[in-house]
This record gives C-alpha cells, structure tokens and sequence, in this order.
C-alpha cells in the first residue's frame, strides 16, 4: 500500500503542475486518507497537508496530534511532519513553508470555509482554486487494488440484503427494521454505516427517505438502499424493493417491470467510450416511454469509492467519457407521490470491454411472506 500512496502523492504533484498549480493543501478527510493512508480526525486546529509541486510535502499537524499523524506511517512516504503549539499561527506555518511568491494554490474541496478564508489572509496575492480538478480526477480512475476493495464492499453489503427477510414484515416500524439493518451492516464487514433508508408504502416515493416511525403494513413496497464504509475506508450502496407479503399492488407490479428493464439496459450499456449523460439516457428512455418519465426525478448515479458519492456523475449534461477504472451506481427509480416507490441499484465498474455489477443479490421483486 505505501507503493500505491507514494505513486499517488507523485502523480497528484505532476497533475498539478500540468495544470498551474503551484501547492495543494489538503485538509482531513476523503483526499488525504487517499493521498497518504491518514485518517486525521476533522478538527477547529489546522491539520494540513502541503504538497508543492517543486519540493517534498509536510504534513502540518498540532502538536497534541503528532504521534497519531507518526503511527499513520505518512513519514514512510518522505512526508515531513511539522507540528505547532497552541499559541502557534499554523496558517503563517504553512505560508512560510509555501515561500514569499505569489502561487497558485489549490484546496480540496471539502476543507472548512474558516481555514480557506485564514489561508487567504495568511498568503496574500495568491490565486486560489479547488483541487479536485487534480485529486478527484485520479480518484476517479480506481487501480486493480481499489477495486478489489469495492468488491469486498459489495459483498458485505449483499449479505445484509440477503438477511432482510429476517426483519422486515408488516406490524414493525421503519425505525425497528432500521436498527437491524443497521446492526448487520456492522457484522457484515463494515467499519461505520452510512445510510439506511427503510420507505415503506408512501414514504418509498421519496428518494432520501431514511426511517420513520411508521407502522410497514402488509402487501406495500418497501424501498430499502443502504451502505457502509469498510475498514479500508471503501464505500458500500445498494438499493433493493422488497414487498411485505405476495400481493403487491397492480400499479406496482406495472411499472416495476420498466424499472427492472431500464437498469438493466444501463448496466449492459456501459463501456468505455460511452459519454455519463448517454448511460442516463438509455434508462431514462425506457422509463419516458412507458409514461413514468416524470417520476424518474433523479440522476442515474454518482461515482463511489472512498466517499459514497464522488466523480462520476451519471446524470444528462455530463458529456465525461466513461474508462476503464470508473465506479459508480446505476440506481433508477420511479416514485408515485403519495402512494409508492421502487429503485434498484447496483455498483457497477467500467471495464475493458464492458462492465461488472459489483452487487450480485436478484434484482426481481423480493416477495417477504
């Protein structure tokens, strides 16, 4: 793995360069557990990692958090650690080291309002600009390893799908299925759950639905999409519609047969080559023609890796041509208002010649007597 960070860190800089950019800085979370394997805790003090294009990257940390940054192994990759004091300037810290020029500097794009700001006052007259264009572009591409890793994931997510039968059934609330699934996500494989989305009946119509007190009656269609992160820090999301019994209603079973059929028509489409705005047509068409376009209100799905949703996006108007590497969900849905709901997602990665589904659990109606 220290092989990987380190190519990782050498690309992110020769990216950078190409694209003008004299310094990333890189704030705790997804990009710097990606660039250098830390999983710093976001905090008020400045952790940051200052990676220049023309010189080795120091990890800027307080002091109180410099054994954690050291048993990280970030010094193995030849990052510097340089802690500070509480009464220290961290942000005069990190401009010494960037040097008196005026650069361009790059944030990722998820750091704190607060710390962009102070960076801005710290080293005046630089440009600034986000560094997703060079971080979420390598991100984007996921190696053999990554995808061994995403593999794992959808798996354990499987798993737990293929235990619903063992919670939900009419008489119990969305919030008791809920705290099951959520239970089993844990002793499936993951490290944290992320999301867990019981719509039962009615509240299945709406997409982020998560869990209610609601009483799941019989014969309804229940939406459940749930996911976790594993302890690599790879990311899990797979939607399946159960209905709690074997008479699910007439209306239901109409349009979940054009459901089933545009996702898989989007999964089979995608290959390299082929554009993230033509993916979501293919489904989107099947559904329009069938006159359920208007209930189909959402992207066909987003990119997955260390964060649930991040590049690519597969959604009309993102003319991105698909490689080989690229994770994402297909997950369209049709949602009636106020009656019920259905979507089904996959994990899906473009390949060389084609695509794999990383989740494998059936995709018909799952009937719960």
């Amino acid at each position: 793995m220290t092989s990987d960070l380190r190519g990782r860190l050498l690309r992110a800089g020769e990216v950078a360069a190409e694209r003008g950019i004299d310094t990333l800085l890189v704030s705790p979370g997804s990009d710097l557990r990606y660039l250098t394997g830390y999983d710093a805790k976001p905090l008020e003090r400045l952790t940051c990692l200052v990676l220049p294009t023309d010189r080795p990257p120091a990890l800027v940390v307080p002091l109180l958090e410099r054994h954690v940054a050291e048993a990280s192994g970030v010094a193995d990759l030849g990052i510097e650690i340089v802690t500070w004091e509480e009464t220290d300037d961290p942000y005069a810290l990190v401009a010494a080291h960037i040097g008196s020029h005026a650069p361009t500097i790059a944030y990722d794009n998820q750091m704190w309002a607060e710390k962009v700001l102070a960076f801005a006052d710290a080293i005046p007259g630089a440009k600034q600009t986000l560094a997703g264009e060079v971080i979420g572009a390598l991100r984007m591409r996921k190696s053999d390893a990554e995808i061994d890793l995403l593999r794992e994931a959808g798996a354990a997510i499987d798993r737990v799908h293929a235990r619903i039968g063992e919670w939900l059934r009419p008489g119990r609330t969305e919030r008791e299925v809920g705290a099951d699934i959520a239970a089993a996500i844990i002793d499936e494989g993951h490290a944290t759950v992320d999301f867990v989305i019981v719509g039962s009946g009615p509240n299945g119509a709406s997409p982020h639905h998560e869990v209610s007190d609601r009483v799941i009656e019989a014969n309804e269609p229940v939406v459940i999409d749930i996911g976790g992160t594993t302890a690599a820090g790879y990311c899990s999301d797979s939607t399946r519609t159960y209905v709690t019994g074997a008479q699910a209603p007439p209306d239901f079973r109409d349009y979940y047969a054009v459901l089933l059929e545009a996702q898989r028509a989007q999964c089979e489409y995608v290959r390299p080559g082929v554009t993230a705005a033509s993916v979501d047509k293919v489904g989107r068409d099947i559904i329009a023609a069938a006159g359920y376009g208007d209930a189909f209100i959402h992207r066909t799905g987003h990119g997955i890796g260390m964060e649930t949703h991040e590049d690519p996006y597969i959604v009309d108007g993102n003319g991105l041509v698909l490689e080989a590497g690229m994770a994402f969900s297909i997950e369209p849905g049709i949602y009636l208002a106020g009656t019920h709901g259905a979507r089904i997602e996959d994990i899906v990665i473009c390949t060389p010649d084609g695509s794999e589904r990383l989740n494998r659990r059936p995709r018909d109606v799952g009937y719960l007597s």
